[in-house]
């Protein structure tokens, strides 16, 4: 049995079905568990509650943790670390295997591309958070007590993605025929991991035994776009005119007093002040994987938004 950790996000349902053509038995975890084609079953559960937690991973070979917390400091301080220590314990009683979907949050500011070995020194609260629950893990697998892995994804969009910055900001608006929007600069390159490579690229490590014990960037395109070139390649995507406007950090101040999701992502603005380069190399030599081109894949969500618009 694979059993995904929260199962209800795009990452969630692009492994899944990975999973599916590879003929595993699949068992979806969320508070309120969706059907995906290929799952055998479903489980609601609270991973914030250990018994419950134990009781989903039970009889697994492995579990992918893939949980999103509500974009809340203040949740993420109480929940993550309790969501952490109870998915090690639940899978040292299983004798399951860990996978964990991670970000960058943890390297903060860095000059250059981001790999493997790229120190953790975050410069924000939600940084730090991240930085604490992958030094656990990573603690665990120094000390042999349990066998894992930590997948590392940039920001990530794809097709029908809800939450990712790009689907949001540009995909979206450009469908409706709306002006789109960029943070901060949008002269500088941003690396976007697509999230169906995501899946398949989760998928091959946990398949294979010489990936554990081991932190992987998942495959990400080698050549990022700035800003302005993502928006111009999904306006032609679209089909209409590159219309954007950049919403600068004085002006998400103001609006963060009136919405709180604002409020929260206004320390991660750093991300988009300067170059993102997120560096996959090691996982494309390893597994020979061509990650999806950013012209294929900003095509892939317009056609999925235009198919949506349709039916």
């Amino acid at each position: 049995m694979h059993t995904i950790l929260g199962a209800g996000g795009a990452i969630g349902e692009a492994l899944a079905g990975e999973l599916a053509k590879n003929g595993r038995r699949i068992r979806l975890v969320s508070r309120n568990p969706k059907p995906v084609a290929g799952a055998d079953q479903l489980i609601a559960a609270d991973l914030a509650d250990l018994s419950q937690t134990i009781e989903a991973v039970a009889g697994s070979q492995v579990a992918y943790l893939l949980a999103g917390l509500k974009y809340d400091l203040a949740i993420w301080r109480e929940v993550w670390p309790r969501i952490m220590a109870n998915a090690i314990e639940a899978c040292k009683r299983a004798k399951a295997r860990l996978v964990f979907f991670d970000n960058v949050y943890m390297y903060g500011k860095v000059a250059g591309p981001m790999t493997e070995q790229t120190p953790f020194n975050p410069c924000s609260k939600k940084g730090e958070v991240r930085a604490q629950i992958a030094t656990a893990l990573l603690s665990e697998m120094a000390k042999g007590d349990l066998t894992s892995l930590i997948a590392r994804s940039a920001d990530f969009y794809g097709p029908g993605v809800r939450t990712g910055v790009a689907n949001v900001l540009v995909f979206d608006k450009l469908a409706k025929g709306a002006r789109a929007s960029w943070l901060v600069n949008d002269h500088v390159r941003h690396s976007w991991t697509f999230t169906p490579d995501a899946g398949r690229s989760v998928a091959l490590l946990a398949e294979s035994d010489s990936a554990w014990n081991q932190t992987w960037h998942v495959p990400t395109a080698p050549d990022p776009p700035t800003g302005e070139g993502l928006i111009a390649m999904a306006a032609k995507a679209f089909g209409v005119e590159p219309k954007y406007r950049v919403l600068k950090p004085a002006m998400l101040r103001i609006a963060g007093f009136f919405d709180s999701d604002i409020r929260e992502s206004y320390e991660m603005l750093y991300q988009y002040e300067a170059e993102y380069l997120f560096d996959s190399t090691k996982f494309s030599r390893a597994f020979d994987f061509r990650p999806t081109a950013y012209e294929e894949g900003v095509a892939a969500c317009a056609a999925h938004d235009r198919r949506f618009a349709k039916s």
